[in-house]
């Protein structure tokens, strides 16, 4: 027991964050946990502009393509972290609430462990069955020996990335969302100073690219740790804490598997939308890709606000207070539903002057302001979608959790996509995603007043 009661000193400070969490008021303590999210977001946005842009001066189009195969090894590499970083400060968000700070430096010790012993076992696997790995990626004998240098790097770096997630989740659970946004951005800044460096002085090509990104990640996953360690007084990475009950793992993982999907069904859902608008020429896709970024804008923000907002739900409802868990539903509710109508509004109105940022091509305007406006018209419903979502798994309600996971990109997306395409042909399309949106909300109301007792919903 001395390991754990260790954990525990610095009640001065503890009182501190439960005050925050229980008694300060809900909008300041909201936007103090979210807008540094919200933050992390943009900039990560960011980044991601800036290395395609560097990318794409190399002028070698099998280079770029081989970058964008391997793009989605990236992004399954960070679905792995959800696991752990969002399953664990789900979980982490109610014992604290419950004052149960022996469990909290417990799980966060076992998250932050098995996410190191997952990305070993997935490097291991990863480089024995690179070629037919690669092969289902897409990879031909032209882009394979770039494809396979950022591929290598990012399977050799995978640790970094894996294990980021988790410090960077968990210790929003003690308040400190400040100190997950530093380290973040110091890891970005890194990447985006690395990646020319490589790309044009050091002629690494596609593995200098990847890593740019290892490398960002690791900064970031150390400026992590050293702020768990200097800063945290209820979680711990203790290696002689790790044990925990199979209870705490099954309840990380009902969180975190459905958590990890909702980045898996992201890309799924971009890959089955790019595939049914391929058949109407590269000016529909060029279309798309543009409305996409400017919508994923407006979508990363309103992630950030959801997922900021994931630690103050968890503590109350864990704490008992049904009261201020119904206000700060409220509350979660009314930013993320008037936020999302307000740039909705917004950019509809101008869609085809911030298409015509990108390109000026008549044609990839005109469709690029269609496809935009389509995409933004149930921005409000996406708002609601995100406080339903981000609920669930605060309070551990695994089949509202998963639910939200698979249906608004990943099987309703699927079904409507290929309905509409049929009756409506390219404006069925088009029309896909939109109307995804307002069956998972249906979906996601029915859920959120069948799982959540009257007194505590906030619709």
């Amino acid at each position: 027991m001395k390991a754990v009661t260790a954990v525990f000193n610095g009640g001065g400070t503890k009182m501190k964050m439960d005050d925050m969490f229980a008694h300060a008021p809900i909008p300041k303590v909201y936007m103090q946990l979210a807008l540094p999210v919200v933050l992390e977001m943009v900039a990560s946005m960011v980044y991601n502009l800036a290395d395609t842009f560097f990318v794409a001066q190399t002028g070698n189009a099998d280079l770029v393509a081989g970058v964008a195969l391997g793009a989605p090894l990236l992004t399954f590499m960070l679905a792995v972290g959800d696991i752990f970083g969002l399953g664990g400060s789900a979980v982490i968000s109610r014992f604290m609430g419950q004052k149960e700070h022996e469990k909290c430096a417990r799980l966060s010790s076992f998250c932050f462990y098995a996410a190191i012993v997952a990305s070993l076992i997935l490097t291991a696997l990863l480089l024995v069955f690179e070629r037919p790995l690669l092969g289902l990626l897409g990879v031909t004998s032209a882009t394979y020996p770039y494809a396979a240098g950022f591929y290598r790097m990012l399977a050799i770096g995978s640790t970094a990335i894996i294990v980021s997630l988790v410090p960077d989740n968990i210790i929003r659970t003690e308040g400190l969302a400040n100190k997950s946004m530093l380290a973040t951005l110091a890891g970005i800044a890194l990447a985006i100073v690395l990646d020319p460096l490589f790309l044009f002085v050091c002629h690494w090509g596609t593995t200098g690219v990847a890593l740019a990104n290892v490398l960002g990640y690791a900064v970031n996953t150390l400026l992590l740790i050293y702020y768990m360690l200097a800063d945290c007084k209820v979680l711990s990475l203790s290696p002689r804490l790790w044990r925990i009950p199979m209870t705490g793992v099954r309840q990380v993982f009902s969180i975190g598997i459905p958590a990890s999907l909702t980045n898996l069904t992201q890309s799924f859902g971009i890959l089955l939308l790019n595939n049914y608008l391929a058949v109407y020429g590269a000016v529909a896709l060029a279309a798309m890709g543009i409305a996409t970024k400017v919508y994923m804008i407006v979508m990363l923000i309103m992630v950030g606000f959801a997922f900021g907002a994931q630690p103050l739900i968890g503590y109350n409802f864990g704490a008992g207070n049904r009261q201020r868990f119904r206000k700060i539903l409220q509350f979660d509710f009314a930013v993320e539903i008037g936020y999302a109508l307000l740039s909705a509004v917004l950019l509809m109105i101008f869609a085809p002057q911030v298409v015509a940022l990108f390109m000026q091509q008549p044609a990839i305007v005109k469709e690029g302001t269609e496809m935009l406006r389509w995409l933004l018209v149930t921005a409000p419903f996406i708002g609601a979608i995100l406080v339903f979502t981000t609920v669930f798994q605060s309070i551990g309600k695994a089949i509202g959790a998963f639910m939200m996971a698979i249906t608004r990109q990943g099987v309703v997306f699927a079904l409507v996509i290929v309905l509409l395409s049929k009756w409506r042909g390219f404006q069925g399309v088009i029309m896909g995603q939109p109307v995804s949106d307002v069956i998972t909300f249906a979906i996601g109301f029915w859920l959120y007043r069948r799982l959540l007792p009257s007194s505590q919903t906030a619709v």
